[in-house]
């Protein structure tokens, strides 16, 4: 299979433990990267060949474009807890918090003080 470069941008502290994980396991991040970026592509395409569309919920809740009620719900979860353990099974991240919220978190919790 022919190889294509390509050019992403990366938080920098992230590039930096990568490198130190690659290190560590002898390879290279490049391999790190298609690994899981083939995990997710198969994982996301073998469930929609079977009319699944559990994957891709989950990855919109990861990418932050689905809330965790919506997701919930499209899934027949009742507690949070079932939700990020489909999340860690799926090799998928915690989602992060729009800008926005984050912000609005941060300002509650200054109001605490």
């Amino acid at each position: 299979m022919a190889s294509v470069n390509f050019t992403a941008s990366v938080d920098r502290d992230l590039l930096r433990r990568a490198k130190v994980l690659a290190a560590q396991h002898d390879t290279s991040i490049s391999a790190l990267l298609n690994a899981e970026l083939r995990y997710l592509v198969e994982t996301c395409e073998l469930a929609e060949q079977h009319g699944n569309r559990n994957a891709t919920l989950l990855l919109g809740f990861a990418l932050g474009r689905i809330s965790d009620i919506e997701v919930m719900e499209q899934l027949n979860l009742d507690h949070e807890e079932d939700l990020f353990l489909l999340l860690a099974q799926a090799h998928l991240p915690m989602p992060r918090l729009a800008d926005q919220a984050t912000e609005a978190m941060v300002s509650d919790l200054q109001q605490l003080v």
